[in-house]
């Protein structure tokens, strides 16, 4: 199971103090989170905007991803090399390029939220096989048919770009009807729960009548 060690610091949250985590929490409560729910919009548009380009190019132009990547970066090396030359022989200033690097804070955040999701990952595999979460067995089951249709009907890009605009969307719009949709799930696991129950107890009684009508 996961421990303690492993969950991210939890904030406050603005739902009731019954709820264990929030939506936020679950998603790590850093920048990822901010971006998936929409608190820093500005980022989650660009990130809306830069798939739908992607796709437009790649499914609709049929530009390739390699191809891609070298001609904008040969452009961009092209033209910040020639500003610089061509302000250092005009004493004009250099290309105001802000020096570059990935910070100790933010690789240990990404490294917390890859490994605590991926200890959820592990876990609820372990629920699932030892037969402990019936519930989970058929959520993820229903997950993997639905992917295994849409994967059936649609190329991977534009799978994985509808993924992206569903990982945007989805969560903030839980978050929103969060109590509504809630209480839905829980009456359909409810429901499961009875059905699961009766066939358990009907194939019961099935073995039991089938055990004693066999010959001694």
């Amino acid at each position: 199971m996961i421990s303690d060690a492993d969950r991210p610091v939890v904030g406050s949250s603005p739902r009731s103090l019954a709820r264990q985590r929030s939506v936020h929490d679950v998603f790590g409560s850093g920048i990822v989170a901010d971006v998936i729910l929409w608190r820093r919009k500005d980022a989650t548009i660009g990130m809306l905007v830069g798939a739908l380009a992607s796709w437009v190019v790649f499914e609709v132009a049929g530009c390739t991803l390699l191809s891609l990547v070298s001609n904008v970066l040969l452009l961009l090396i092209c033209v910040l090399f020639a500003w610089a030359k061509a302000a250092g022989i005009l004493n004009r200033p250099p290309p105001p390029i802000p020096e570059m690097h990935l910070s100790e804070e933010m690789a240990q955040e990404a490294a917390v939220f890859v490994r605590f999701h991926a200890n959820m990952v592990l876990s609820a595999f372990n629920d699932i096989v030892q037969g402990k979460d019936s519930k989970l067995f058929y959520t993820i089951a229903l997950w993997l048919w639905l992917i295994s249709v849409v994967g059936g009907s649609t190329d991977i890009l534009t799978l994985g770009y509808t993924s992206i605009v569903a990982v945007l969307t989805v969560p903030a719009l839980y978050e929103k009807y969060e109590d509504g949709l809630d209480r839905v799930a829980k009456s359909a696991c409810m429901e499961v729960q009875m059905y699961e129950r009766i066939c358990s107890e009907c194939l019961g009684k099935y073995l039991t009548k089938a055990k004693k009508s066999q010959p001694r």
